[in-house]
């Protein structure tokens, strides 16, 4: 007698059903959002998950300018880029990265949790930031979470 084995569910991408979350990053730490952030555009929180398909959701993070982070990691933390240059290096605390581009700072703490591949780079692109309370997906009617 022939055992029956559980067929895999393997999520196709035309039925993908995407929903839009909305973050308020007032006072919130900095990883503590990132984590939250990327489990929602890889789509880790759904029942469907499917490693090789993109199931992730719309996340919209206001506010970006009131983040915080704990310890010392205001004056030590260091975001290195380079311009392609001879000493083009160029060094900025996360003091300064914040006020000059406060989105930023939470794009690449998401980013570098997402994966590094093409299917990473295509979540990304639902990921919206705001540094002020105001943004323009009101009508897609983000469910907005509050802890975490």
């Amino acid at each position: 007698m022939a055992v029956l084995k559980p067929k895999s569910f393997w999520m196709r991408k035309e039925d993908v059903r995407r929903e839009w979350y909305h973050f308020d990053a007032t006072d919130k730490l900095l990883g503590k959002l990132a984590v939250k952030a990327a489990n929602l555009l890889m789509g880790k929180v759904k029942p469907t998950f499917t490693t090789g398909v993109d199931t992730g959701d719309f996340v919209v993070v206001t506010n970006a300018a009131k983040v915080h982070v704990t310890g010392r990691k205001r004056e030590d933390k260091i975001y290195q880029r380079f311009t392609g240059y001879s000493g083009g290096q160029i060094d900025e605390t996360f003091q300064q990265l914040l006020a000059r581009k406060p989105e930023k700072v939470i794009e690449l703490a998401i980013r570098r949790m997402l994966p590094k591949t093409i299917l990473g780079r295509r979540m990304l692109k639902r990921l919206k930031i705001y540094s002020g309370t105001e943004h323009p997906h009101g009508a897609q009617n983000p469910k907005t979470i509050e802890k975490f």
